[in-house]
Protein backbone atom coordinates (compact mmCIF):
# COMPACT_ATOMS: atom_id res chain seq x y z
CA UNK A 1 0.00 0.00 0.00
CA UNK A 2 1.40 3.40 -1.24
CA UNK A 3 2.23 5.54 1.87
CA UNK A 4 -0.74 8.03 2.89
CA UNK A 5 -0.02 12.09 3.69
CA UNK A 6 -2.69 12.95 6.43
CA UNK A 7 -3.92 16.49 7.69
CA UNK A 8 -5.21 16.01 10.87
CA UNK A 9 -7.02 18.93 13.38
CA UNK A 10 -7.88 17.91 16.49
CA UNK A 11 -5.35 15.71 16.99
CA UNK A 12 -4.18 16.36 20.74
CA UNK A 13 -6.96 14.04 22.33
CA UNK A 14 -9.72 11.54 21.37
CA UNK A 15 -10.76 10.07 18.20
CA UNK A 16 -8.26 12.83 16.87
CA UNK A 17 -5.21 11.35 18.96
CA UNK A 18 -5.91 7.84 18.48
CA UNK A 19 -6.23 8.27 14.19
CA UNK A 20 -3.21 10.11 14.22
CA UNK A 21 -1.37 7.57 16.15
CA UNK A 22 -2.99 4.68 13.95
CA UNK A 23 -1.18 6.58 11.07
CA UNK A 24 1.75 7.06 11.98
CA UNK A 25 2.02 3.19 12.97
CA UNK A 26 1.20 1.96 9.53
CA UNK A 27 3.50 3.72 8.04
CA UNK A 28 1.85 7.22 6.89
CA UNK A 29 3.11 10.18 7.26
CA UNK A 30 0.69 13.30 9.18
CA UNK A 31 0.44 17.35 9.37
CA UNK A 32 -0.94 17.24 13.25
CA UNK A 33 -2.53 20.54 14.46
CA UNK A 34 -3.21 20.78 17.65
CA UNK A 35 -3.89 24.15 20.67
CA UNK A 36 -0.73 22.73 22.22
CA UNK A 37 2.14 21.21 20.20
CA UNK A 38 3.25 19.94 24.13
CA UNK A 39 0.51 17.00 23.51
CA UNK A 40 2.38 15.18 20.33
CA UNK A 41 5.85 15.56 22.16
CA UNK A 42 5.77 11.82 22.53
CA UNK A 43 4.74 11.12 18.77
CA UNK A 44 6.99 13.80 17.64
CA UNK A 45 10.00 11.75 19.14
CA UNK A 46 9.23 7.92 18.47
CA UNK A 47 8.07 8.94 14.76
CA UNK A 48 10.69 12.17 13.47
CA UNK A 49 9.99 13.57 10.12
CA UNK A 50 7.00 11.58 9.62
CA UNK A 51 5.12 13.81 12.22
CA UNK A 52 4.79 17.49 11.61
CA UNK A 53 3.22 18.74 14.48
CA UNK A 54 1.06 22.72 13.41
CA UNK A 55 0.03 25.07 16.44
CA UNK A 56 -3.15 25.75 15.10
CA UNK A 57 -6.99 27.68 16.02
CA UNK A 58 -9.21 26.67 13.53
CA UNK A 59 -11.22 29.54 14.58
CA UNK A 60 -8.54 31.47 11.76
CA UNK A 61 -8.76 31.14 8.98
CA UNK A 62 -6.02 32.44 7.87
CA UNK A 63 -4.04 30.62 9.90
CA UNK A 64 -5.81 27.62 8.68
CA UNK A 65 -4.47 28.38 4.76
CA UNK A 66 -1.37 28.87 6.72
CA UNK A 67 -1.31 25.32 7.97
CA UNK A 68 -2.33 23.85 5.17
CA UNK A 69 0.06 24.87 2.90
CA UNK A 70 2.63 24.12 5.32
CA UNK A 71 1.87 20.55 5.56
CA UNK A 72 2.08 20.85 1.79
CA UNK A 73 5.17 22.53 1.65
CA UNK A 74 6.69 19.24 4.19
CA UNK A 75 5.39 16.56 2.37
CA UNK A 76 4.32 17.26 -1.19
CA UNK A 77 0.93 16.70 -1.02
CA UNK A 78 -2.04 16.06 0.54
CA UNK A 79 -4.30 12.61 0.49
CA UNK A 80 -6.52 12.77 3.43
CA UNK A 81 -8.04 15.81 5.15
CA UNK A 82 -9.21 14.94 8.63
CA UNK A 83 -11.44 18.20 9.95
CA UNK A 84 -11.94 17.01 13.74
CA UNK A 85 -11.38 19.93 16.07
CA UNK A 86 -14.48 20.66 17.91
CA UNK A 87 -15.67 20.24 21.19
CA UNK A 88 -19.48 20.52 22.97
CA UNK A 89 -21.38 23.27 24.80
CA UNK A 90 -23.46 21.40 27.11
CA UNK A 91 -26.94 23.53 28.24
CA UNK A 92 -30.24 24.21 27.65
CA UNK A 93 -31.38 26.55 24.40
CA UNK A 94 -32.92 28.89 26.67
CA UNK A 95 -29.21 28.84 29.54
CA UNK A 96 -27.08 29.46 26.36
CA UNK A 97 -25.72 32.85 25.99
CA UNK A 98 -24.39 34.54 22.79
CA UNK A 99 -20.51 34.08 23.92
CA UNK A 100 -20.79 30.09 23.89
CA UNK A 101 -22.72 30.02 21.02
CA UNK A 102 -20.88 31.66 18.75
CA UNK A 103 -18.15 30.39 20.09
CA UNK A 104 -19.46 26.77 19.80
CA UNK A 105 -20.21 27.24 15.93
CA UNK A 106 -16.59 29.01 14.91
CA UNK A 107 -14.79 26.14 16.00
CA UNK A 108 -17.10 23.62 14.83
CA UNK A 109 -18.63 25.36 11.88
CA UNK A 110 -16.54 27.80 10.73
CA UNK A 111 -13.27 25.51 11.61
CA UNK A 112 -14.32 22.96 9.43
CA UNK A 113 -15.47 25.13 7.06
CA UNK A 114 -12.15 27.12 6.84
CA UNK A 115 -9.95 23.23 6.61
CA UNK A 116 -12.34 22.52 3.68
CA UNK A 117 -11.80 25.76 1.45
CA UNK A 118 -7.89 26.07 2.55
CA UNK A 119 -7.62 21.83 1.28
CA UNK A 120 -9.85 21.98 -1.89
CA UNK A 121 -7.04 24.03 -4.18
CA UNK A 122 -4.49 21.10 -3.70
CA UNK A 123 -7.11 18.25 -3.96
CA UNK A 124 -8.17 19.27 -6.98
CA UNK A 125 -4.92 19.87 -8.78
CA UNK A 126 -3.94 16.33 -7.62
CA UNK A 127 -6.85 15.30 -9.26
CA UNK A 128 -8.61 13.06 -5.94
CA UNK A 129 -8.34 13.18 -2.49
CA UNK A 130 -10.45 12.37 0.66
CA UNK A 131 -12.17 14.35 3.00
CA UNK A 132 -13.50 13.37 6.21
CA UNK A 133 -15.66 15.52 8.57
CA UNK A 134 -16.23 14.62 12.11
CA UNK A 135 -19.73 14.94 12.93
CA UNK A 136 -21.09 12.96 15.43
CA UNK A 137 -25.02 10.93 15.74
CA UNK A 138 -26.07 14.64 16.96
CA UNK A 139 -25.70 15.44 13.47
CA UNK A 140 -28.60 13.06 12.62
CA UNK A 141 -30.79 13.13 16.07
CA UNK A 142 -30.65 15.43 18.92
CA UNK A 143 -30.42 15.59 22.16
CA UNK A 144 -31.54 17.78 25.25
CA UNK A 145 -29.53 20.36 27.09
CA UNK A 146 -26.76 19.84 24.54
CA UNK A 147 -29.00 22.45 21.40
CA UNK A 148 -26.14 24.41 20.31
CA UNK A 149 -23.62 21.51 20.11
CA UNK A 150 -26.29 19.65 18.21
CA UNK A 151 -26.82 23.06 16.13
CA UNK A 152 -23.22 22.69 14.61
CA UNK A 153 -23.27 19.44 13.93
CA UNK A 154 -26.76 19.41 11.23
CA UNK A 155 -24.59 22.54 9.74
CA UNK A 156 -21.63 20.13 9.48
CA UNK A 157 -23.82 17.61 7.59
CA UNK A 158 -25.10 19.93 5.33
CA UNK A 159 -21.87 21.41 4.50
CA UNK A 160 -20.39 18.19 3.83
CA UNK A 161 -23.52 16.19 2.14
CA UNK A 162 -23.46 19.45 -0.21
CA UNK A 163 -19.29 19.46 -0.80
CA UNK A 164 -19.91 15.67 -1.40
CA UNK A 165 -22.09 16.58 -4.83
CA UNK A 166 -19.88 19.30 -5.56
CA UNK A 167 -16.29 18.20 -6.12
CA UNK A 168 -16.79 14.41 -6.89
CA UNK A 169 -16.45 15.37 -10.28
CA UNK A 170 -13.06 16.38 -9.32
CA UNK A 171 -12.25 12.96 -7.87
CA UNK A 172 -12.54 13.84 -3.99
CA UNK A 173 -14.18 11.94 -1.94
CA UNK A 174 -16.38 13.04 0.59
CA UNK A 175 -17.24 11.06 4.55
CA UNK A 176 -19.44 12.17 7.28
CA UNK A 177 -18.01 10.39 10.46
CA UNK A 178 -20.53 9.94 13.00
CA UNK A 179 -19.44 8.40 16.19
CA UNK A 180 -21.97 7.20 19.01
CA UNK A 181 -21.05 7.47 22.89
CA UNK A 182 -17.04 7.16 23.35
CA UNK A 183 -15.07 6.85 26.01
CA UNK A 184 -13.31 9.95 25.84
CA UNK A 185 -13.18 13.33 27.72
CA UNK A 186 -15.78 15.04 25.44
CA UNK A 187 -18.39 15.63 28.74
CA UNK A 188 -15.28 16.79 30.68
CA UNK A 189 -12.56 19.06 30.28
CA UNK A 190 -12.45 19.58 26.58
CA UNK A 191 -16.14 20.56 27.12
CA UNK A 192 -18.48 23.99 27.96
CA UNK A 193 -20.60 23.65 30.81
CA UNK A 194 -23.00 27.10 30.94
CA UNK A 195 -24.95 28.04 34.12
CA UNK A 196 -28.10 26.25 34.51
CA UNK A 197 -31.40 27.23 35.49
CA UNK A 198 -33.60 25.68 38.09
CA UNK A 199 -36.49 25.18 35.86
CA UNK A 200 -34.26 22.24 33.51
CA UNK A 201 -33.16 20.40 36.92
CA UNK A 202 -35.80 17.52 36.32
CA UNK A 203 -34.60 17.25 32.60
CA UNK A 204 -31.00 16.55 33.81
CA UNK A 205 -32.44 13.99 36.24
CA UNK A 206 -34.47 12.30 33.64
CA UNK A 207 -31.45 12.41 31.32
CA UNK A 208 -28.68 11.42 34.00
CA UNK A 209 -30.87 8.31 35.04
CA UNK A 210 -31.45 7.05 31.62
CA UNK A 211 -27.88 7.57 30.70
CA UNK A 212 -26.21 5.89 33.47
CA UNK A 213 -26.49 2.31 31.97
CA UNK A 214 -24.98 3.48 28.47
CA UNK A 215 -22.01 1.32 27.41
CA UNK A 216 -19.67 3.70 25.92
CA UNK A 217 -17.63 2.76 23.48
CA UNK A 218 -13.40 2.12 23.13
CA UNK A 219 -11.86 5.32 20.95
CA UNK A 220 -8.68 2.76 20.09
CA UNK A 221 -11.61 0.46 17.94
CA UNK A 222 -12.89 3.42 15.38
CA UNK A 223 -9.41 3.69 14.04
CA UNK A 224 -9.78 0.34 11.40
CA UNK A 225 -13.06 1.76 10.32
CA UNK A 226 -11.47 5.24 9.68
CA UNK A 227 -8.33 3.49 7.80
CA UNK A 228 -11.08 1.16 5.73
CA UNK A 229 -12.89 4.24 4.76
CA UNK A 230 -9.91 6.22 3.25
CA UNK A 231 -8.47 2.80 1.64
CA UNK A 232 -12.13 1.79 -0.22
CA UNK A 233 -12.27 3.06 -3.49
CA UNK A 234 -15.85 4.06 -2.74
CA UNK A 235 -15.73 5.35 0.56
CA UNK A 236 -19.36 6.14 2.55
CA UNK A 237 -20.97 9.61 2.42
CA UNK A 238 -22.07 8.87 5.91
CA UNK A 239 -20.35 6.32 8.60
CA UNK A 240 -21.42 6.05 12.02
CA UNK A 241 -19.19 5.07 14.62
CA UNK A 242 -20.56 2.55 17.66
CA UNK A 243 -23.21 -0.12 17.56
CA UNK A 244 -26.03 2.33 18.91
CA UNK A 245 -26.09 4.97 16.36
CA UNK A 246 -27.69 2.52 13.54
CA UNK A 247 -30.72 1.91 15.72
CA UNK A 248 -31.62 5.21 17.29
CA UNK A 249 -31.59 6.66 13.70
CA UNK A 250 -34.08 4.22 12.42
CA UNK A 251 -36.20 5.01 15.12
CA UNK A 252 -36.12 8.35 14.18
CA UNK A 253 -36.53 8.13 10.70
CA UNK A 254 -39.68 6.02 10.90
CA UNK A 255 -40.92 8.21 13.83
CA UNK A 256 -40.06 11.45 10.86
CA UNK A 257 -41.79 9.16 7.94
CA UNK A 258 -44.76 8.64 9.86
CA UNK A 259 -44.83 12.43 10.79
CA UNK A 260 -44.42 13.62 7.37
CA UNK A 261 -46.61 11.00 5.77
CA UNK A 262 -49.36 11.66 8.27
CA UNK A 263 -49.60 15.23 7.09
CA UNK A 264 -49.07 14.45 3.35
CA UNK A 265 -52.95 15.95 2.61
CA UNK A 266 -52.09 19.23 4.06
CA UNK A 267 -48.24 19.22 2.38
CA UNK A 268 -49.90 18.66 -0.91
CA UNK A 269 -52.94 21.34 -0.70
CA UNK A 270 -49.88 23.19 0.60
CA UNK A 271 -48.60 23.67 -3.27
CA UNK A 272 -51.68 25.47 -4.49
Amino acid sequence: MNEKIWFITGASRGLGRVWTEAVLARGDKVAACVRNPKTLADLAEIYGSALLVIDLDVRSEEKVREAVSAAVATFGRLDIVVSNAGYAVFGAIEETDEENTRAQFETNFFGTLWVVQAALPYLRKQGGGNILITSSIAGIITFPTAGIYNATKWAVEGLGETLASEVAEFGIKVTLIEPGGYDTDWRGSSSTHVPTMAEYAGLRDRLKAAGASRKLGNPAATAEAILQVVDSPAPPLRLFLGEIPLGVAQKQYAERLATWEAWADVSRRAQG
